[in-house]
């Protein structure tokens, strides 16, 4: 399966089956998430794995009546720094210093070009800032899980402060961003048979 395949047969799952996703399939699809891009390199956010019964059915209040947060395999909840300033780019450098055998000393200009810009920003800038790089995380995540047919349901309708305070988020310094039940979709899923509504190319690229 090629990756258009791929983009194909994924599509956001209604019912997941009982079938869990296996140890190594889950680290390499996290791998996978790990991997991608963001801002400067910066990755202001947390990947979280719940797998839990017990937690996730405490989700459930805060998850709109939407189920498959319990019956799915995981639950993938991705959630962004609440204090992105100097520490986010210092705790990168350090990281960047230690893979490239580079000094903290010799990343200064690239360390302080970092703060400067985040320092225009407003608080509130600074998290909505964090929610987009996460949210580029998503799109990977869904990619290669698609990829490695693992089906998905991506989803942002929750109720964000029950979430941040059944995990504990807050005191962490996080706060969720969006949740992508994982799994494997169920035989009776209706879902998986429609047609996937995407608009044709000419309707959506647009080449200057």
């Amino acid at each position: 399966m090629n990756i258009l395949e791929a983009l194909q047969w994924r599509y956001a799952v209604k019912k997941f089956s009982d079938e869990k996703v296996t140890k190594s399939a889950l680290r390499a699809l996290l791998d996978a998430t790990r991997l991608s891009a963001s801002s400067y390199g910066l990755q202001p956010y947390k990947i979280i794995v719940v797998e839990s019964a017990d937690i996730r059915t405490q989700l459930l209040p805060f998850s709109y009546g939407q189920n498959k947060v319990a019956e799915s395999s995981h639950l993938i909840v991705l959630a962004a720094h609440t204090n992105v300033g100097n520490d986010t780019v210092d705790c990168y450098i350090n990281k960047h210093a230690q893979i490239t055998h580079n000094s903290v000393e010799g990343l200064s200009n690239f360390s302080d070009f970092m703060k400067s810009a985040l320092s225009v920003k407003t608080p509130e800038e600074k998290q909505e800032w964090a929610h987009q790089q996460a949210y580029i995380a998503l799109g990977n995540l869904l990619t290669c899980a698609a990829a490695m047919q693992i089906d998905t349901c991506p989803m942002t309708g929750f109720d964000r402060a029950g979430y941040d305070a059944i995990l504990d988020l807050t005191s962490k310094k996080l706060t969720v961003t969006a949740i992508c039940p994982i799994g494997y979709r169920h035989e009776s899923d209706a879902q998986a048979d429609s047609p996937k509504v995407r608009f044709d190319y000419n309707e959506i690229v647009v080449e200057m």
